[in-house]
C-alpha cells in the first residue's frame, strides 16, 4: 500500500506546472490543470483524500468545497465517500440568505460566503480546495464554519506552500497536503 501511496503522491506532483510572475510579479503560481486533464492523476489525487479521510475522519457528514477550484475535488470526494458537498463562494454568487466573512488573499482582498442553511449547527466537516499559501481563505472558510456552529475536522488541499506558513493561521485546525513546496 504504501508503494502505491507514493506512486500515486509522484503522480501527482509531476502534473504541477509552475509558472513565475502570476497573477503578478514575485508570485509563483502552481497550476492544477494538468491534474484535471490527466484521468489517473485526477483518481490519484481523489484516491489519497480518501484514503486520508476514511483512516482520520470517519465521521464526516459534510465536504465543503473553496470557490472555485475546491470545487474541482470536493464533488468526486463527496461522491466516493457517500456525503453531501457544500460550497463556500465569493461574495455576491450565491442566491438566497448567506453569511459571510472578509480576508486577506495572497495578493489582495476578498470576502466568503456560504448559504445560511448548507450547514447546520453540530456537522463534521472537512475543508477543501487546491492550495494553502498564506491560509486566508481557509481561515476564513474555518471562521464560516465557526459562524455555523459546525465542527471543522479538518483541512485538506493538493498543494501547501509551507515557506508562506499558511499552517499557521489555521490552528488549530490539521491540514493534510499532497504536495508540499
Amino acid at each position: 500500500m504504501a508503494a502505491g501511496r507514493e506512486s500515486k503522491l509522484q503522480l501527482v506532483h509531476r502534473h504541477i506546472r509552475a509558472f513565475p510572475d502570476f497573477p503578478k510579479k514575485g508570485i509563483l503560481f502552481r497550476d492544477i490543470c494538468p491534474i484535471l486533464k490527466d484521468p489517473a492523476a485526477l483518481t490519484a489525487v481523489i484516491d489519497l483524500f480518501e484514503e486520508h479521510v476514511r483512516k482520520n475522519h470517519q465521521h464526516v457528514e459534510l465536504i465543503i468545497g473553496l470557490d472555485a477550484r475546491g470545487f474541482l475535488f470536493g464533488p468526486l470526494l463527496a461522491q466516493r465517500l457517500g456525503v453531501g458537498f457544500v460550497l463556500i463562494r465569493k461574495k455576491g454568487k450565491l442566491p438566497g440568505s448567506t453569511v459571510s466573512v472578509a480576508y486577506d488573499l495572497e495578493y489582495g482582498k476578498a470576502e466568503a460566503e456560504i448559504q445560511e442553511d448548507a450547514v447546520a449547527p453540530g456537522q463534521k466537516v472537512l475543508l477543501i480546495d487546491d492550495l494553502l499559501a498564506t491560509g486566508g481563505t481557509l481561515y476564513a472558510a474555518c471562521e464560516l464554519m465557526k459562524k455555523q456552529q459546525a465542527e471543522v475536522l479538518g483541512c485538506m488541499v493538493v498543494i501547501e506552500l509551507k515557506e508562506l506558513k499558511g499552517i499557521d493561521k489555521l490552528k488549530p485546525h490539521s491540514v493534510f497536503s499532497l504536495v508540499q513546496y
